[in-house]
This record gives C-alpha cells, sequence and structure tokens, in this order.
C-alpha cells in the first residue's frame, strides 16, 4: 500500500527552482514544511541579531568571537525559523487547506502526518536548543523569555486585527539576545531602540506580504493588518517604514555612529521609501516580490552599522 505522507507538491509563492526540488523525494515535504524552498524567512530572523551584534561593536569593531556569535545566530535562525514553521502549520494546518496560496503546505495537503511533523519540530528544536547553550548566560535567559511570544504568534490571527505586530514582537527577538550577547543586557538603549524599530519593520513587510491573502482571509474570517487597513494599508506601510527608520537612525545615535553609518542608513531608508511607495496591494506578485526585497533592507543597515566606527 502507499505511503499517503509520500507525495510532493510545491507551495505556490516557493521559489522557482531550489536544491530542495533535487532533494530525495521523501524528505521534500520536511524541507517544505521548515520552508527551506522559501529561504527569506531564514535572512528576516537572522538580520535582527546581526544589527545588534554590529550595533554593539560600533566603537570596537566586530571581533573574531563577533563573527563566531553571527554564525551561531544564523544557524539558530535557519533551526528555530524552520520550527516556528513547523509548529505554526500544525496549528493552521485546517485554516491553510482553505486558502489557494498555502493549500499545497504539506500538513494541509496530507503530504506530512501529524506525528512526524512533532517529530521533525523536536529535531528542530534541539539543533536550536544546541546553538542556545553555547551563549553567554544572559542571552540564554533572555532567549527563554520569548517562548512565550513564540507559542501564542499561531493564534494571533484569530484573536486580533494585528497579529503582524505580534510577529513583530517575536521574529525580532534575536535583538535583545544579541545585545545581552555582546554588551551583557537587554537593555542598552541602542538595543531596545532596534527592537522597537525591527518590529515597525516587520509590520511593515508582513503587512506587504499578508495582501496576497486578504480574499481568502475575509472568507475563513483570519485577521490581519492588511484587512484593518483596508483602502489605507499603503499609508499603514508608510507609517510602518517610517517609524522603523526614525528608530534605527536613533539606535545609530547612541551607539556613537559616524558618517559612513548616516550613508548605510540613507540606503537603507530609500529602500523602505520604494517599497512603500510603490508596491500595488491588488497585485499579489508585486507584494511578493517588495516582501522578499527585505533581505536587502536589512543587509544595507546591518552594513551601515558595521561602518558606522568609520
Amino acid at each position: 500500500m502507499a505511503n499517503p505522507y509520500s507525495d510532493d507538491r510545491r507551495v505556490a509563492d516557493s521559489l522557482p527552482t531550489t536544491w530542495v526540488d533535487r532533494a530525495p523525494r521523501a524528505i521534500r515535504p520536511y524541507l517544505r514544511l521548515a520552508r527551506y524552498d522559501r529561504p527569506v524567512g531564514f535572512w528576516l530572523l537572522a538580520l535582527p541579531c546581526w544589527f545588534a551584534l554590529a550595533a554593539a561593536n560600533v566603537g570596537t569593531g566586530l571581533g573574531w568571537g563577533d563573527l563566531y556569535y553571527a554564525l551561531l545566530f544564523a544557524v539558530g535562525a535557519v533551526a528555530m525559523r524552520g520550527a516556528g514553521c513547523t509548529y505554526n502549520d500544525i496549528v493552521d494546518r485546517d485554516l491553510d487547506a482553505q486558502v489557494a496560496r498555502t493549500a499545497d503546505r504539506p500538513l494541509a495537503a496530507g503530504t506530512v502526518g501529524l506525528k512526524s511533523a512533532w517529530v521533525f519540530l523536536t529535531a528542530q528544536c534541539l539543533v536550536g536548543l544546541a546553538v542556545l547553550v553555547q551563549l553567554p548566560v544572559p542571552a540564554i535567559l533572555t532567549a527563554l523569555a520569548a517562548l512565550l511570544l513564540v507559542a501564542a504568534y499561531p493564534f494571533m490571527k484569530r484573536i486580533t486585527w494585528w497579529p503582524q505586530a505580534w510577529l513583530g514582537l517575536t521574529f525580532n527577538w534575536g535583538v535583545p539576545v544579541a545585545g545581552a550577547t555582546a554588551l551583557g543586557t537587554p537593555f542598552a538603549p541602542q538595543i531596545v531602540l532596534l527592537y522597537v524599530a525591527s518590529l515597525f519593520w516587520t509590520v511593515g513587510y508582513d503587512t506587504i506580504y499578508a495582501c496576497q491573502d486578504k480574499e481568502d482571509d475575509a472568507l475563513i474570517g483570519v485577521k490581519s493588518s492588511a484587512r484593518a487597513l483596508g483602502a489605507h494599508v499603503r499609508t499603514g506601510v508608510a507609517i510602518s517604514y517610517a517609524a522603523a527608520a526614525v528608530l534605527a537612525g536613533a539606535a545609530g545615535v547612541f551607539a556613537g555612529a559616524g558618517l559612513m553609518f548616516a550613508l548605510g542608513f540613507a540606503l537603507f531608508a530609500a529602500h523602505l521609501v520604494w517599497q512603500a511607495g510603490g508596491f500595488d496591494p491588488e497585485d499579489g506578485a508585486d507584494c511578493l516580490k517588495r516582501f522578499k526585497a527585505n533581505r536587502t533592507a536589512g543587509l544595507l543597515l546591518v552594513g551601515a552599522f558595521m561602518l558606522g566606527g568609520l
């Protein structure tokens, strides 16, 4: 008898071709469950960690120890983004089956069984734990404080019109973790400002992303900032991005960044202006393109802080 969980389905907004499509067929659904065919999420989870590491070292520059932590945060981002997506799909499997863009996700489509998904989730969390225990104690304690945020996130779209704000609180927790790693505390002014800036950045880019699902979300009763803002969605994204830019700039000032930071920051701000000013909320392909472009926006801000001492 054929295994009902052996089939592989490409998800609608996957990259056209990736190494996932060439992986052994038996493991492809698990790779898709963890979103390895949609790598922008790994970047968006790692970048806030790198913001904070670079901002914490504006005056001294990044040493080999900082680069080691940057690598750890990259590995942790891959593991925990995959774990978060797996957990989210476990909770949302029935909703995902009713939305065109998500109907082919492995749990919604039945290409991965529920018990197998829990085992896979556990394995990814163990990788994240292996990364976590290599961090300083203040960073470990800061990271553990995020568990409630992570556990609650999949349910927010049923509770609030602003699940994007909860995602911002959760997805950018790497900022205080990296701050605690580099400075011994998550409460340094530049770290707090960066965390709030990153929150607004996430609200902006995830609102753009949510525009793809407005009609389906309305049919099944799922809430989002894109639906809440309605005809004013572009204004809402612009306000979120403006707040992100102002707060990130203030973080640079508190970090003691110099002229080269200002140049890199200007490029970051210009990228946000391009996104907010030009996206078409009725064009799903355009929304996806601008959402994915936030990898570049984030790298510009990392570069600004890395050059901040010049």
